[in-house]
This record gives C-alpha cells, structure tokens and sequence, in this order.
C-alpha cells in the first residue's frame, strides 16, 4: 500500500494525541484541568478497584485516584 492509498484520519476524531502516563502522579484536578486544554472530551475519575465497562469510547480519558492522586491513567 502507498502512503497515498492510506485510509484518511477523520479530522474530527475527538481522541487527542496525547500520553496518559503524563497525568501518573499529579493531583487529580490539576490532572483533570490538563486533560481539559489537552482537548479530552470526556473525563471519568475512578476509585481503584472500581467496577467499569469496557466499552471504548472515543475522546474519554480514565483516571484511577488514590488519595488524590492519579494513579493510573487510560484511553477510552
């Protein structure tokens, strides 16, 4: 396949090319606000351990607290 014959990204793909280990460490809020100029659509702050779905959902940052802190952080 030629790089002209690649498949077009959408451009109103709402997932931003951004690393979630970035947010590993910070304060949640100040992790959330980030997030937020990062251009995140959608935040979700869990406690660890938490049941979820795992459903992807496009533009959906996770962030698992503990004591404040982010302590993991994923896509979807």
């Amino acid at each position: 396949m030629t790089p002209s014959s690649l498949p077009e990204t959408p451009d109103d793909d709402p997932t931003p090319d951004d690393d979630p280990t970035r947010y590993v460490g910070l304060e949640a809020g100040e992790a959330e606000q980030r997030a937020r100029l990062r251009g995140w659509s959608t935040l979700r702050r869990l406690p660890p351990g938490a049941m979820i779905t795992l459903e992807y959902l496009e533009g959906r940052l996770n962030f698992e607290v503990e004591e404040g802190r982010v302590r993991r952080a994923w896509k979807g």
